[in-house]
């Protein structure tokens, strides 16, 4: 592997200050790379110790599974989709490079602006979906305190929330460093107390399931989908944005575990803590699930739910910017963090006015995530089956990166081929993005299986068959 070139002096201050990032997607030298492994657990913990996780482990007991089946899916589907996770992130830390410019050594530079553009779309989206989720879990948590308030109360807990994720990521992965390394173990200290309140509290039935025998499998794929293996491959495309930082001596074995135990640790408790909640009769709805169990702590969770889609943002406006540039907009890091924190915004008041469009919006949201499945194993096998680990970091930057004159038509063939696999086998909230497949197998959902195993193996065939040379003349080839 090359070693990237130097992007400038090296940083003032200690590992610790924060600082403004003015890095965009050029390579991270090594006197710039300072994080450390431990800091990039605390990053992708915040990013997942946040409501959501409850409701979505809330859900396979409302599908009809029982308390103990529900933990086994989301704890063993886990196990798959955050191993993949670590995988990417070992791939930003070899070459100091963000993940969507990574995405060009199979894409080329021209192929990948698709994904690009798909990316850094839905991080805008997800900015307004995700403040908008929470509203009303702040707005209830403030009615245990006696503060009462309606659609204004609403807009000003959403512009409070909003102003704080953006100055973060307006200064980058430095600020984004330190509030999650401060944050984050007081919310995990915060959330242990608060499962073991809801523990003492509830009292939930451990092997009762409503859906009938034939009924499981539909239940599994689905939450398998939403909270297990699927999980994990939502956060794919943002990896390597905060693992480029990691000092270049720091091990990959440990630039895995941290990243993918991050993202396991997290995700596994709380959506075990939403099931064992609903088994008790607490049911799925996120308000009541808050205010029933963990009313007697109204300001510790009124925190807690705040700093969760803030410590979620944070990585989606930092992460947005990075795709944009990555397709080719010439504007500073930070004037398009600012835009893309504008334009979720407006996403937001717009959520906030109407309620019924930002239940729409969010499940087409979660459906359009197929996609990320087929480009992953695609990026995974040309990175570490055809390249080896190993890949010229200047080449991506070239016009013609990397073959097919920058255009990736091998890449770009699977991905459209993949998609349709996991379309097929899809069962999303929106009827359009519910697969003949799934419908023909009583609503199954292995998309992001059969997404990934179409794409990477065909990706593989072509790209083998392109080159049609032995391994090392293969992969000298695969880096110009």
């Amino acid at each position: 592997m090359h070693n990237p070139p130097p992007t400038g002096p090296s940083p003032s201050g200690s590992a610790d200050s924060v600082r403004f990032d003015s890095h965009g997607i050029e390579p991270i030298s090594p006197s710039a790379r300072d994080s450390t492994p431990w800091q990039q657990f605390w990053i992708w913990t915040g990013a997942n110790i946040a409501p959501i996780n409850w409701v979505l482990g809330a859900l396979g007991v409302t599908l009809g599974l029982s308390l103990i089946e529900t933990i086994v899916v989301v704890a063993v589907g886990n196990l798959v989709g955050c191993a993949v996770f670590g995988l990417f992130n070992v791939m930003g830390h070899r070459t100091g490079v963000n993940q969507m410019v990574l995405g060009r050594a199979a894409f080329g530079r021209r192929g990948a602006i698709v994904p690009g553009l798909v990316q850094g779309l839905l991080t805008m989206g997800w900015v307004g979906v995700n403040t908008w989720v929470v509203l009303d879990l702040v707005l209830a948590t403030l009615a245990q305190m006696g503060i009462q308030g309606g659609t204004g109360l609403k807009y000003l807990v959403a512009a409070v929330i909003m102003g704080v994720q953006l100055v973060l990521a307006l200064y980058g992965f430095y600020a984004i460093r330190t509030f999650e390394k401060y944050t984050v173990p007081a919310t995990v200290a915060l959330m242990a107390l608060m499962t073991v309140l809801a523990v003492s509290q509830a009292d939930p039935q451990w092997t009762t399931a409503a859906a009938a025998p034939e009924s499981k499998i539909t239940a599994v794929t689905q939450l398998l989908t939403a909270i297990g293996v699927g999980w994990g491959i939502t956060w794919l495309p943002y990896s390597a944005d905060y693992s480029r930082f990691v000092r270049a001596g720091a091990s990959a074995r440990s630039v895995f575990w941290s990243t993918a135990l991050g993202m396991y640790v997290p995700t596994v408790w709380l959506a075990a803590l939403g099931a064992y909640l609903a088994a008790s009769g607490s049911g799925a709805d996120p308000a009541g699930l808050v205010t029933s169990t963990f009313g007697v702590m109204a300001i510790p969770v009124l925190l807690l739910i705040m700093h969760g889609p803030v410590a979620t943002n944070i990585l989606n406006l930092y992460s947005c910017s990075l795709a944009a540039l990555s397709v080719g907009i010439r504007i500073a890091r930070w004037k398009l963090t600012l835009i893309a924190g504008l334009v979720a915004s407006v996403v937001l008041a717009v959520f906030v006015r109407a309620d019924s469009f930002a239940h729409a919006f969010d499940n087409w949201m979660v459906s359009i995530l197929v996609w990320i499945s087929p480009w992953a194993s695609i990026v995974l096998v040309d990175f570490f089956l055809l390249r080896r680990g190993r890949i010229d970091v200047l080449s991506l930057y070239r016009d013609d990166a990397l073959s097919g004159g920058g255009t990736g038509r091998p890449a770009l063939i699977s991905l459209g081929l993949g998609l349709l696999a996991a379309w097929s086998w899809q069962f999303g909230m929106v009827p359009a993005t519910q697969g003949p497949i799934a419908r023909a197998l009583n609503d199954t959902d292995f998309s992001w299986l059969a997404g990934g195993l179409v794409a990477g193996g065909l990706y593989y065939l072509l790209a083998r068959a392109r080159t049609g040379r032995t391994s090392p003349q293969r992969e000298e080839a695969l880096s110009r």
